[in-house]
């Protein structure tokens, strides 16, 4: 049926999101484990690092439900304070990537040219290499922690929103309303800030939901490979490292099936809201 009369854009758009069920089991689970993060002190009974070296690799049990890891850790705490690193690399590297390819896939559609030129030139060169080739030469350049982690990711994620804003500002340019504002006088960039990115902005908040979960795919290998987030600070993505050793693989399932667990729901609930605002924020839809 026709959407009522009378609401606003952002409201319909809310009101769709809400009606998808897939969507909001996603929201929910997502709020539980942002909450976590947040509150891990509160949730976990020992400190991040605490040891108990009489208990490596010993299996769960009613006090300690996840086990310990090869040097004595309480992998539900680690589990936990993982979730803080994993989420934060995934939101702040789509955040940073978001704005860098915002900006400059604003000034490549709406100047064209040269700018169009250069900026186009270096995002075909950045999507030519595979990502695990640039991320290895960077982390070997920058080292791995949580900070260069977060730069990689953004170093290479940005050109996909780059092409999707400039896209979009090119098809919107030449219509009436931007053609008003360059009458009134407005600057370049308040057409660009004003008028141009505010009616782009549901493919940006779409794309960036959906990039959360891919960054936060990709710290979990840069980690597993040794090149994300060193230890002993946890992420996902290095407490999947024990899955390496075959002991491990066959004989101690709770010092890695957690973690994979983790990323898997992450990704998959992460995907649900990406495709549920999808869904809201497309102006052809009718339900």
């Amino acid at each position: 049926m026709n959407e009522p009369k009378g609401l606003s854009p952002w409201k319909i758009a809310k009101d769709r999101f809400f009606q998808n069920k897939l969507a909001v089991i996603g929201l929910v689970v997502l709020t539980i484990l942002i909450f976590s993060a947040i509150f891990a002190p509160v949730l976990t009974p020992h400190d991040r690092d605490w040891q108990d070296r009489a208990r490596i690799n010993d299996g769960p049990d009613g006090v300690n439900w996840l086990g310990f890891d090869d040097v004595g850790r309480d992998i539900y705490t680690r589990l936990i304070y993982g979730g803080r690193v994993s989420l934060s690399v995934g939101i702040i590297a789509t955040l940073i990537a978001t704005t860098i390819g915002v900006t400059l896939g604003s000034i490549a559609g709406y100047f064209g040219g040269l700018a169009d030129g250069i900026i186009m030139r270096l995002v075909d060169t950045i999507m030519c290499f595979p990502f695990f080739v640039i991320a290895v030469v960077l982390s070997a350049t920058l080292g791995a922690t949580v900070f260069n982690t977060i730069l990689i990711i953004a170093a290479v994620r940005w050109t996909q929103i780059a092409r999707v804003v400039r896209a979009e500002i090119l098809s919107l340019k030449e219509r009436e309303f931007v053609e008003a504002a360059r009458a009134l006088g407005l600057e370049k960039y308040e057409i660009i800030v004003r008028h141009l990115i505010p009616n782009v902005m549901a493919p940006i908040i779409v794309y960036s939901t959906l990039s959360i979960a891919t960054a936060i795919l990709l710290e979990a290998g840069l980690s597993f490979l040794g090149l994300g987030v060193s230890q002993p600070t946890p992420s996902w993505g290095n407490m999947l490292e024990s899955a390496q050793s075959l002991i491990a693989l066959d004989n101690r399932p709770w010092q890695w099936m957690p973690a994979g667990f983790m990323v898997f729901i992450t990704v998959l609930s992460i995907n649900f809201v990406g495709d549920g605002l999808r869904d809201a924020l497309d102006p052809k839809l009718k339900q």
